[in-house]
This record gives C-alpha cells, sequence and structure tokens, in this order.
C-alpha cells in the first residue's frame, strides 16, 4: 500500500504551466526530499499535497484514498513551514498541542500527548516559555512537535531549515535523521539544499521546470545521474563537465593531446561523436606514480576549505576542479598531471543531455 500516491499532477497558471506530470508513489515509511533551484516547482507540489493548492490535472492519493477536493484539516497530514507559524501568544505546551485541542482531544490525553512529544524532541524544560523566548533551532523544534503531536500518516516540510545558521542546520539535520529513523514515518521534504536532501531522504526527486529530472537513492542521484543538470546540480564542489569527442583509440578533450580510456559501460559510444564527459572532483588524485590515464593541467587556484584543498586547474582550454588531500603540496601556476580511475567517468549526449550509460 502506497502511503502517498502522486498521480500525473500538471498546475497551470493562465498560460504557465509550472507542473508538467508528476508521478511519485511513496511507501510507508519513506522520506522523499523534492530537491531543486527556485521556481523549480517543488513548493507548488508540496502545497497540492497539502491541500493549500489544487491541481489542474491529476490525483493525489493518501493511503489511497483521493483527497482532491478534500480540506487540508482532513487529509491527515501535517505541515512543518520555513518561518515556524508559532503562535506568540501561546506557550510552548499549547503551541504543540493546540491542533488537539481544536479536535477536542480530552485535556489529559492533550498533555500527555504534548509532554511525549516534547520528551521526544528534548524540550520538556521549554513547555512553559513563549515563542519569543526561544532560538531558532528551540521553535523549529516546536514546530515539529506540532505536527508530530498529531500522528498523521504523512508529514510535510517546507525548507524548514532554510532560516537557520549553519551550525543548527546541521544540529536540526541530525534531529530529523534520528526522529525518522526512530519513528519510521513517511514524509515529503522540499528544500534547495543537496547537504540536507543527501543526508536526509531514502529517496530524492531532483526537479527541474516543472518535471522530474531524476527519481532514485541518494547513492543513484550521486554515482548515477541520468542527465547533464542531476550531474551538475548535486555535488559541492560540483561535478567537472567538459566538452570531447569519442575516437578510435577512446576519449579526445577539446584542446588536450591526451587519449582518454572510454569506459567499458560506454562502449556503445560511435566514433566521431561528441560528447560531454562528467568527472567527480574528489576522483581526481595527483598522478605521481600511480597507474591509470593522465590528465596535465596548469593551476590556476588553489582553496584550503579545512578537510581538503580545492584546486582549480586548466586542462587544455577547459577548467576542471579537483577536491585534493589538505596538505598536498601544489603552488599556482605550475603544471601536474592528475589521474582517475576511468570507471569514475561519466558521458553525456550533449543535445540532450541525457547519460549514455548502457542499460
Amino acid at each position: 500500500m502506497s502511503a502517498l500516491e502522486i498521480r500525473n499532477i500538471h498546475k497551470r497558471y493562465g498560460e504557465v504551466e509550472t507542473l508538467k506530470g508528476i508521478d511519485i508513489a511513496l511507501d510507508s515509511g519513506e522520506f522523499l526530499v523534492l530537491l531543486g533551484s527556485s521556481g523549480c516547482g517543488k513548493s507548488t507540489l508540496l502545497n497540492i499535497i497539502a491541500g493549500l493548492a489544487e491541481p489542474s490535472g491529476g490525483d493525489i492519493l493518501i493511503g489511497e484514498r483521493s483527497v482532491l477536493g478534500v480540506h487540508p484539516k482532513d487529509r491527515d497530514i501535517a505541515m512543518v513551514f520555513q518561518s515556524y507559524a508559532l503562535y506568540p501568544n501561546m506557550s510552548v505546551a499549547r503551541n504543540i498541542g493546540f491542533g488537539l485541542e481544536m479536535r477536542k482531544v480530552p485535556p489529559a490525553e492533550r498533555e500527555k500527548a504534548v509532554r511525549e512529544t516534547a520528551k521526544l524532541l528534548q524540550i520538556e524544560n521549554l513547555l512553559e516559555r513563549k515563542p519569543s523566548q526561544l532560538s531558532g533551532g528551540q521553535r523549529q523544534r516546536v514546530a515539529i512537535g506540532r505536527a508530530l503531536v498529531r500522528n498523521p500518516q504523512v508529514f510535510l516540510f517546507d525548507e524548514p531549515l532554510s532560516n537557520l545558521d549553519a551550525k543548527l542546520r546541521m544540529e536540526m539535520r541530525t534531529e530529523l535523521k534520528r526522529l525518522h529513523q526512530m519513528l519510521k514515518t513517511t514524509i515529503v521534504y522540499v528544500t534547495h539544499d543537496q547537504i540536507e536532501a543527501m543526508t536526509l531522504a531514502t529517496r530524492i526527486a531532483v526537479m527541474r521546470e516543472g518535471r522530474i529530472e531524476q527519481l532514485g537513492t541518494p547513492e543513484e542521484i550521486y554515482d548515477r545521474p541520468e542527465t547533464l543538470y542531476v550531474a551538475g546540480f548535486v555535488g559541492s564542489p560540483p561535478m567537472n563537465i567538459l566538452d570531447a569527442e569519442v575516437t578510435g583509440r577512446g576519449l579526445k578533450l577539446d584542446g588536450c593531446e591526451e587519449i582518454l580510456p572510454l569506459p567499458a559501460s560506454f562502449k556503445s559510444a560511435a566514433a566521431g561523436r561528441p560528447v560531454k564527459v562528467g568527472i567527480r572532483p574528489e576522483v581526481l588524485r595527483l598522478a605521481a606514480d600511480s597507474p591509470g590515464p593522465r590528465l596535465m593541467a596548469r593551476v590556476e587556484v588553489v582553496e584550503l576549505t579545512g578537510p581538503e584543498l580545492v584546486t582549480t586547474a586548466i586542462v587544455g582550454k577547459q577548467r576542471i576542479i579537483a577536491s585534493l588531500p589538505p596538505r598536498t603540496a601544489l603552488s599556482m601556476g605550475s603544471t601536474h598531471a592528475f589521474t582517475f580511475d576511468e570507471a569514475s567517468l561519466h558521458l553525456f549526449d550533449p543535445g540532450s543531455g541525457r547519460s549514455l550509460r548502457a542499460a
């Protein structure tokens, strides 16, 4: 049984189509992240699931029941907003339990549920405070508690961590991961932050211009991107995308004399065909005496981030980025040979943007 099924959802605003046929089926307990840049349609899709917007076509099923036309409060969902949306004049305890109060849950049962939820979120000592007396992370915990206490079939999160600083975002990611592993709840989570997507999701839907570019596990999205867009969007630093041509001897990068081997998974690519070659920065390493294919590159910029040395270099007429160990001895303007495992290469069709990997 699917906890949530999104069937061929379209959304139009006049002549503008913002969702162009979205299909996703979620099993109970899955954590789906809708990932994409601003304007890709992810928040519109979340609002349609929540009942805050109606689709122009398609259907939404929660627990195999169509909820089109059903009021948001009757959909058995709970939503956590970016802005927390707490009642400033109410205590934390009443904010958490207000939904139960509106549903006429008896006071004793309501108080028990609030205290159990507060314990789960480690905010028992905050129950008598007002939202103005809380930090950003504490307010987000209260907003999550208000959703959890209702025990709905599906939880919806709309960029809930975007207002927090980097340290708090990391802490709250860990907290959300812990809660999901404990409660096995079904979650749909919207973000433009790929780190949130990769760390939280059981599946990621990468969205672009109202369509799903790729749907898969974090490992599938990262290791086997199906399109140039996914390859370039997911990863920090992003995947290097280089212009090349398939020759009888292998891959010839534009502006380079070196011939790279053609990986076995792309042997069907015909000689003379232009391609885009993708190389993740972290697979590149200084060749030294290491075996494997080599690229001669002139170092242009070196940036120490702490855990890695992010190096920008010129290969022929194209730039590449390499993520190297922090104590690597490099200087700007020097030339080095970089190597990599040929199986880590990705090939894409320049016209369609689709991966050329054999099925």
